[in-house]
């Protein structure tokens, strides 16, 4: 993984949004109705090359697929694990959402219409039978054509994400939740291993950690805190072995945009975070619920070698970002924990699902990602004056 060493690196999450033309096949797919699967392929290979070629103009130095090929980046593993099936008429609902849902139901009720918007429903997995990796072609195709795209343009370096075990599926075949999963974590390995061999940095998206910190179901504390060390523990357990400079660990508060008064405070996600065997940490910053919780690395040390990727483009509003404050949250994240410790991020996926309509315009987000870049070369002239 590179890191600031004469300037501050770039970066986003991950997710962007898909064509509208690509958008149109995936929902044929996705609602098993006839579709081109040449098509569909080749949509999806202009899609990449498009996106790594636009990150790139927008000055972003380490970049991704866009996510072109998933219709979710949680359950896009229905695909790609074994054992699993989907629930009809099910929604993927996670506890601590309900909480804040109750708190301001009409807002609610209007904001999560608009999912209407996307290719297809989340739908909560039911494990029935053994869990195994059968996306391996999937996979070799994501990667392919990553690295065709990524030819002849000048970026730093490229990641892929992927799934953390946890938060996309409901136990009903192993013994324990700590067998199921243990093996949801080997067969995800396998993913990860295989974005590591392709010579590109592994990105986990662990929204998880925090919802379970946050609620899971359990109103003691000491209950949350043991499924919190269990969480880690098994993914930890998928990442054995891994190099950590390899891997990028992004967490965030799931909801996206609303009053989300009822989101935990940083402080208590650090600890855990930090336990995570990776070598760099992405979390939400530009969402007005937690811009002040860079305070929080006042009093945590960040480990030796490790590096934060601090959010500082909002993924659920449409402002841009001016460039002066993304500099100046730039250099207080730096003056805390290194210059060279930071990579300026977002907050979260700007398309985390494919949707006609994502919650910030794609013009918009090039906007962003161009402020990002500007704020960036404003903060390094400071720090390396």
């Amino acid at each position: 993984m590179q890191r600031s060493t004469d300037r501050i690196l770039t970066t986003h999450v991950g997710s962007l949004a898909r064509p509208e033309a690509l958008l149109d096949i995936l929902r044929e797919r996705e609602h098993g109705r006839p579709y081109d699967e040449t098509r569909l392929d080749q949509e999806v290979r202009d899609a990449v090359a498009g996106v790594v070629r636009r990150q790139a103009e927008a000055g972003i130095d380490v970049v991704t697929d866009g996510e072109m090929s998933k219709v979710s980046f949680l359950t896009y593993v229905k695909d790609r694990l074994a054992g699993f099936a989907a629930v009809e008429g099910e929604r993927l609902m996670p506890p601590s959402w309900r909480t804040e849902i109750d708190a301001y139901p009409d807002y609610y009720a209007q904001y999560l219409g608009k999912y209407t918007k996307t290719v297809s429903p989340m739908k909560v997995m039911v494990c029935s039978g053994p869990v195994s990796y059968v996306g391996k072609a999937l996979l070799e195709t994501d990667i392919a054509n990553l690295d065709a795209a990524l030819d002849g343009v000048s970026t730093v370096e490229a990641f892929m994400p992927a799934t953390s075990p946890s938060g996309f599926g409901r136990n009903e075949f192993y013994a324990s939740e700590t067998e199921y999963l243990t093996a949801v974590a080997e067969a995800l390995r396998e993913e990860y291993l295989a974005i590591i061999d392709a010579g590109l940095l592994l990105q986990v998206d662990d929204p998880w950690l925090i919802e379970i910190l946050s609620d899971d179901g359990f109103s003691d504390p000491d209950q949350r805190a043991q499924r919190a060390h269990e969480h880690v523990e098994v993914l930890n357990h998928a990442l054995r072995g891994i190099p950590e400079e390899r891997v990028r660990l992004h967490t965030c508060y799931g909801l996206n945009h609303g009053p989300r008064t009822h989101d935990i405070g940083f402080a208590e996600v650090v600890p855990y975070m930090l336990r995570i065997n990776a070598g760099a940490y992405s979390f939400e910053v530009a969402n007005p619920r937690h811009q002040h919780e860079w305070r929080v690395w006042e009093d945590v040390r960040l480990p030796e070698g490790k590096v934060l990727l601090p959010g500082l483009l909002g993924h659920a509003t449409n402002y841009v970002e001016h460039p002066e404050l993304i500099a100046e949250y730039i250099e207080r994240y730096a003056g805390l924990v290194g210059r060279e410790n930071v990579i300026a991020g977002a907050d979260c996926g700007f398309s985390s699902r494919a949707s006609y309509e994502p919650e910030v315009h794609p013009t918009v987000v090039w906007e962003k990602l161009r402020a990002l870049s500007e704020g960036a070369a404003i903060a390094s002239g400071r720090l390396w004056p």
